[in-house]
């Protein structure tokens, strides 16, 4: 008779510990979307945050540049600077190189050493190759 009731304490136990655990895992269940959905909604509200910190940034940029704009010096030396304008009366002066590039240097010196007398495929392939 202790022998059964034993097992019948056992299987109580275990009963128990069967429905205890299904409670979690029902529980488990119903909570896990909204949770999720939680921090789903954290992280989209952080990343507006950020993104209107941002537009914020740049839309003050933008009002700081429009009120350069507004001065007329600033568009005068944004003309000079960007369009190459110039006031009358004055002169405008471009420099467009420093002088002889190191490129031109070696082909002259390559074009200078072939002879006259070759035929024009010799001196395609060593004007190509580099050799006189």
């Amino acid at each position: 008779m202790a022998r059964r009731q034993l097992n019948f304490q056992r299987r109580r136990t275990s009963g128990r510990a069967i429905s205890l655990w299904s409670i979690f895992f029902v529980l488990t269940l119903a909570v896990a979307p909204p949770i999720k959905h939680y921090f789903t909604q954290r992280a989209q509200i952080s990343a507006l945050n950020a993104q209107l910190t941002n537009d914020h940034k740049a839309l003050d940029a933008a009002r700081k540049e429009l009120q350069l704009w507004k001065d007329p010096e600033y568009i005068k030396t944004q003309a000079r600077e960007r369009l190459h304008f110039v006031l009358p009366g004055e002169r405008q002066y471009i420099v467009t190189e420093n002088g002889p590039s190191a490129d031109t240097a070696p082909t002259n010196k390559i074009a200078t050493s072939l002879t006259d007398g070759q035929p024009w495929y010799s001196r395609l392939i060593a004007s190509i190759n580099g050799t006189g």
